[in-house]
């Protein structure tokens, strides 16, 4: 079968050539031998004129052309398989698959876990690589072709379709000597005059936080930038800074009795959604499906985790009071 004078067999074969970056495994997977995935290869070269896989010591890698023509390969042949309605299949139990994902530091500390945990029980041969969220992404039309999903807050507007994740709120985090919190607490004063510790997303990318300190009329005096939520806790220890993070973070590091006390917002409620984004088309691939529905029973994981969290909360108090010795009192 041709297009355009083109042998659309090639489409398939280049597709696994640049997704296992070797002709033998390549040719073993389509069930072809390796002199005819070579002259496959030397096709494509004339075709592209490009060398789309150049040798490094005894592997092989992608040049920069063939980096930037896998995720539009791949689009390409689910389009076709979808048309034809004609699904790869997918054995999760025998798959050596690998999944491609983006996700900020704060969700990595989030899911990786319960994630991980879960495919490796399923499907121990199948393969998650996951890439930084890095702020271009946010903008970019085609980002979602490079990834399998996007784990992100949602509201973010990536050209796609989302489902929840997870449900956060945001907390302040300071040092438990810090000499502004008293019984436990910090005022909307406060957090006008102490100094801040913020996470940064890239030029003009507002959290949820900028915007209520923003509608509140609150200058942070911010001393301390970092990229991401995650160096966030470690900022403030021993420090006067104040940080607003995600509720889910601050607990995951204040495991144990730590020196960090965990404070209500004096603002009220602001909620964290996140999500993942993907490209609707991928929901006819039967991996995808099967990927895509371990994502969703994670999610019912971390959100019953997050039930247990705002039950224990509610018998214990949100706010972490911190303790002193009758020494350090006086």
């Amino acid at each position: 079968m041709s297009l355009g004078g083109t042998d659309l067999n090639l489409l398939l074969q280049l597709k696994v050539l640049l997704e296992e970056g070797n002709v033998t495994h390549a040719g073993e997977r389509l069930s072809l031998s390796q002199p005819t995935m070579s002259a496959a290869l030397a096709r494509l070269r004339r075709k592209f004129n490009d060398e789309l896989l150049t040798r490094n010591g005894r592997e092989y890698e992608l040049t920069p052309f063939a980096q930037e023509l896998l995720p539009e390969v791949q689009h390409a042949v689910r389009l076709m398989s979808r048309a034809l309605q004609v699904e790869e299949p997918f054995d999760p139990g025998s798959s050596d698959r690998c999944f491609t994902l983006a996700m900020s530091d704060y969700a990595i500390a989030v899911i990786h876990e319960p994630l991980v945990a879960r495919v490796t029980e399923l499907a121990p041969g199948v393969r998650l690589r996951i890439h930084p969220m890095k702020p271009q992404l946010r903008s970019a039309e085609r980002a979602l072709l490079e990834f399998d999903a996007l784990i992100a807050p949602l509201g973010f507007g990536f050209h796609g379709e989302s489902r929840l994740l997870w449900r956060d709120r945001m907390v302040c985090l300071v040092d438990k000597r810090n000499p502004r919190l008293r019984e436990g607490r910090l005022r909307l004063t406060d957090l006008e005059e102490m100094p801040h510790a913020n996470a940064w997303f890239g030029p003009d990318e507002a959290t949820p936080v900028d915007r209520v300190f923003g509608e509140l009329g609150i200058t942070r005096r911010v001393e301390v930038m970092v990229a991401g939520w995650l160096p966030l806790p470690f900022v403030i220890e021993g420090t006067d800074l104040v940080a607003v993070v995600p509720e889910r973070l601050a607990r995951l590091h204040r495991r144990g009795d730590g020196p960090l006390a965990l404070v209500e917002p004096p603002f009220g409620e602001v909620a964290l959604n996140e999500g993942y984004w993907f490209i609707p088309d991928r929901l006819a691939s039967p991996a995808h499906e099967w990927f895509f529905a371990q994502l969703d029973e994670v999610g019912k994981e971390l959100s019953a985790r997050g039930r247990r969290l705002d039950q224990s909360a509610a018998c214990h108090g949100r706010v972490e009071v911190p303790t002193m010795s009758a020494q350090e009192a006086s």
